[in-house]
């Protein structure tokens, strides 16, 4: 997920010209086919030289030729020509917008065409890449800025232009030495400012830069929160979130910096050309320029000249900058994108497949869970045994009946804990406390038990997402924790509650745990999970599947189905069928129960219980395992939870 501004791409870090380079032609073609448009624009911006010629002109007639002179209906007609020119520029502006959009709409929708196909021509193409989330940012941010900063630079630039040309010449036509006291702190300022434009430009992109890594980095850490949490990578990912919030930070820091210079040159063009005349005055005055034509100058550069300075220059300083950036990354040549680091969740994903190994995040303190007390001889199916060997019945001794599938008659549990604790914290109170827990191969397990009380956290232990804060865990004979992902792909599937399918083909979605599974092993996974209805809607095997046309039971079946293809000997059901109906959900869970090896499902209805050879119910004081009758009899959070399935109290047997 990293992305430094100053590494993978110069244009990063170039001041601009670069931009100005590779957008120059597409801007040439752009204006060249709306040439009608920009010639009208320019007749109605000719109006507003006028407008700007005849205030200063009219006010300095006013004094000189009316009341200096002693006339004071000329000074009124004067002043009368000056405000019907200011009342005139309310009709210009009008015109001038009105001709406006037929360069700022055709510019937005031709940036989210070229947005669009950039983001999805790649894909269409089924080149290699993820998801290009800057795209979002494209289309909508960015284009909007891109809109909007070229419609205000061609509105201020043409204000300028033609406003700067009509105030000049009028202090040209009152007197030229005028312009000798004028002109330069105004192109002073000017030249500081324009200085400064392309320091602006390189500190612009450097921030547009730092804020897609930040939201491509919250983007990627969101979606892989649960592997986070699982794998322990949460803070790795929280320090490259502070470097990347520090990056922003600074780059925003050197933008403001740049921001401070251009105000300095908007004062420096803004004041000091007034300040310069009223110093001037004497000195204009000794060359023979009149009072009226003083008072002239003066409105020229207050009414007129100053303001459409400091709009072009606020509108370069702003607008300009951000235009000439966003549209560099919209349309200028594309970057590769950055490789994801390689965390420790990407692996276990890869290594348990889409959807598989995922395991929600806990990120509260669950209620303690003793170890249940070893029962005594004779007390049948067995509770949470204190020597993981006891449930596993000897070479010469009867295997329990497992549902009618014969149970591995070895000594080598499929699954163990060995005085498991877990909690999330030194001062909480453990998850798990002091479990043992022993599974034969080939049985079929239900965990039960009120929400919160650690049944995705047994599953997830199991799975070797999380490790244990004391004691072991086992599977086929095999500690799991701290073992490679890879070897806990081969031994274990988890399937959770969300489950997870990507774009592809059905086929590969079912084989993903299995690349080399034939056709007949997918027909016969497809028929025993009830898959056909969905396959024929789609199309067939080999027919395109996309994720967000499924509802969430047809996601669990696929998921299911994949488990089912998979070779691990062990199936975790972390809830995989709780938006399944039950007749579906009993046809599932049959169907894996059948499947050779050991199936452990947190139960999501009674049914799920009662199918199972042994059932583990997780109390916040005691653990009970054992038949669904023995256990029916032994744990009173089992009758209740019974009574609360069924809609009444469960009978005790």
């Amino acid at each position: 997920m990293t992305r430094r501004a100053a590494s993978a791409d110069t244009r990063e870090t170039d001041d601009g010209s670069g931009a100005v380079r590779r957008l120059a032609p597409h801007a040439r073609r752009f204006l060249a086919r709306r040439s009608g448009v920009l010639v009208r624009l320019a007749l109605w911006s000719l109006a507003e030289t006028g407008q700007a010629f005849l205030v200063g002109h009219g006010v300095a007639r006013a004094v000189d030729q009316g009341f200096l002179a002693g006339d004071t209906r000329q000074g009124l007609l004067w002043l009368t020509v000056a405000l019907v020119a200011v009342l005139l520029g309310a009709p210009v502006i009008r015109g001038v917008f009105a001709e406006l959009a037929g360069l700022t709409e055709p510019l937005r929708d031709g940036l989210v065409r070229h947005a669009v196909d950039r983001s999805l021509g790649p894909a269409a193409a089924g080149g290699p890449g993820g998801t290009d989330r800057a795209a979002v940012s494209r289309l909508t941010n960015q284009v909007e800025i891109a809109r909007d900063s070229f419609a205000g630079l061609v509105l201020t630039l043409r204000s300028f232009v033609f406003t700067a040309a009509g105030a000049l010449l009028g202090l040209l036509s009152l007197h030229p030495s005028l312009l000798v006291v004028v002109l330069p702190p105004l192109s002073l300022g000017l030249g500081l400012f324009l200085v400064t434009l392309r320091p602006m430009a390189a500190a612009q992109r450097r921030a547009l830069a730092a804020d897609e890594a930040l939201g491509d980095h919250a983007a990627r850490s969101r979606a892989a929160l649960r592997d986070l949490t699982a794998c322990g990578t949460g803070p790795a990912a929280a320090r490259r979130g502070a470097e990347l919030i520090e990056d922003a930070a600074a780059a925003a820091r050197v933008l403001a910096g740049w921001a401070a210079v251009r105000t300095a040159a908007l004062g420096v063009a803004g004041h000091l050309p007034v300040l310069a005349l009223l110093l001037a005055v004497p000195w204009l005055r000794g060359r023979g320029v009149t009072a009226g034509a003083l008072l002239g100058a003066f409105t020229y550069l207050v009414q007129s000249l100053l303001p459409a300075l400091h709009t072009l220059m606020t509108a370069l300083g702003a607008a300009g900058s951000r235009l000439l950036v966003v549209l560099d990354r919209i349309i200028g040549p594309e970057r590769p994108e950055p490789r994801p680091e390689r965390t420790r969740a990407a692996e276990a994903e890869r290594a348990g497949g889409p959807g598989s190994v995922r395991a929600p995040a806990a990120t509260r303190t669950e209620p303690a869970l003793a170890a249940a007390p070893r029962p005594a001889p004779g007390a049948g199916g067995g509770a949470v045994t204190a020597r993981a060997t006891d449930a596993i019945p000897g070479p010469g001794d009867d295997a329990p009946d497992l549902g009618g599938r014969p149970a591995d008659r070895t000594r080598t549990a499929a699954v163990e804990l060995r005085s498991v604790t877990l909690s999330y914290g030194v001062r909480a109170e453990p998850v798990l406390d002091s479990l043992d827990l022993c599974v034969a191969p080939g049985e079929h397990l239900a965990v039960v038990g009120p929400s919160g009380i650690g049944k995705s956290t047994l599953t997830r232990l199991v799975a070797g997402t999380l490790a244990p804060s004391g004691g072991e865990v086992r599977v086929d004979g095999r500690e799991v924790t701290g073992r490679p992902p890879a070897e806990l792909a081969a031994m274990r599937v988890l399937v959770p509650q969300e489950a997870y399918v990507f774009s592809g083909t059905l086929s590969d979605n079912l084989t993903y745990l299995r690349p080399g599974a034939s056709r007949a092993d997918l027909d016969a996974a497809v028929d025993a999970l009830g898959l056909w209805p969905l396959v024929e809607r789609l199309g067939g095997l080999d027919a395109p599947v996309r994720p967000a046309e499924l509802s969430h039971g047809e996601r669990q079946l696929v998921a299911l189905t994949r488990a089912w293809v998979s070779p691990a000997p062990l199936l975790l059901l972390d809830e995989a069928t709780c938006h399944l109906d039950p007749a579906a959900e009993a046809r599932a869970e049959e169907a894996l129960a059948r499947r050779p090896g050991t199936l452990l499902v947190v139960a999501h209805r009674l049914s799920s219980a009662v199918r199972a050879d042994r059932v583990l119910v997780l109390d916040g004081t005691d653990a009970v395992c054992g038949t669904h009758d023995e256990v029916l009899d032994r744990s009173p959070l089992y009758r209740d939870l019974t009574g609360h399935w069924q809609g009444g109290p469960a009978r005790r047997r």
